[in-house]
């Protein structure tokens, strides 16, 4: 653990940036449902209710990633597992996401997000509903390549960087030219129950993970805007 917590020290934003989080929590008070926010850069975190427990909705499907990879250790991989994650993450598949969580049982999961700096993550029935905050997900997202066994980490890595375009909406939308876009959104199936993205900004070795939860937006086109809009002002200056 220490040797992780190394190597994401290392990997910081650019020197002197900040988030604009007053910008960003301005325009998060005027805005419809409990939204809540974090940035993570190195050893520095910066947010708003960075510790309100939401639901996890699809946002969980990359401790999923992590763990079955994780369970697969130094062999390669299948095309039976191929068919399982690569949808699962690119389009957000549910069906996989169910198979997994059967397979992989509630002590391994959880395990992988303790690893990964989750302290109040708890898998719970259905998937969906697990609990998740802001400050755990971007510990989380900083962690995510030294998680993995080396063998599968550009396949674990490429995959959460080619969401398919229906998907590509909040922080897609709004982040600054230049950097490579990570993100894993989880939402209600279009009903405003919850609008959430994850995401790792990368560019050369600056690194920048941020996390946006949104509840109760009324619908999911306002729950996107609301992203975009929190995003927006977090990441000016990048």
């Amino acid at each position: 653990m220490l040797a992780l917590a190394a190597a994401v020290l290392a990997l910081a934003g650019p020197p002197g940036w900040k988030p604009d989080v007053r910008a960003a929590a301005h325009y998060a008070a005027g805005r419809r449902g409990a939204i809540s926010f974090a940035v993570r850069s190195g050893r520095h975190v910066w947010g708003r209710r960075m510790d309100r427990v939401a639901p996890s909705a699809s946002t969980v499907k990359l401790i999923l990633l992590v763990a079955e990879l994780r369970r697969l250790g130094d062999r390669p991989r299948t095309r039976a597992e191929h068919r399982l994650l690569t949808p699962m993450i690119r389009a957000s598949a549910n069906g996989p996401a169910s198979a997994l969580v059967a397979r992989l049982g509630r002590a391994r999961i959880e395990h992988v997000a303790r690893l990964g700096g989750m302290r109040h993550f708890h898998l719970r029935s259905p998937w969906g509903l697990s609990t998740v905050t802001a400050r755990d997900l971007t510990r989380f997202a900083l962690r995510f390549h030294a998680l993995i066994p080396r063998r599968h980490r550009g396949y674990a890595m490429y995959l959460w960087r080619t969401i398919v375009a229906a998907q590509r909406w909040g922080v897609f939308r709004a982040a600054p030219r230049g950097w490579t876009v990570r993100a894993k959104g989880g939402w209600g199936s279009g009903t405003g129950w919850a609008d959430h993205q994850v995401a790792l900004l990368s560019r050369g070795r600056r690194r920048v993970a941020a996390a946006v939860l949104t509840t109760s937006d009324g619908s999911h086109a306002y729950g996107k805007e609301t992203l975009r809009g929190v995003f927006a002002r977090l990441l000016r200056g990048l």
